[in-house]
């Protein structure tokens, strides 16, 4: 999966396993920030009434 990564241009930024016999090298800094974004989403996912506004929808205050 690393290679074909790697092949379209994209910079894995996976850490191995510490038991990992020959482990590769990664940018640790750049796997920092993509935790904090992948945190953020899930933040977000966490408001979904506030994400998705089902309460400002038309159909609600249409039906009796």
């Amino acid at each position: 999966m690393r290679e074909l990564a790697k092949k379209q241009e994209f910079v894995a930024v996976v850490p191995p396993k510490k038991n990992r016999k020959h482990p590769w090298n990664y940018d640790k800094e750049l796997y920092k920030f993509r935790n904090e974004v992948e945190r953020f989403f899930l933040r977000i996912k966490r408001f979904r009434k506030v994400f998705t506004r089902y309460d400002k929808r038309d159909i609600i205050y249409t039906q009796e």
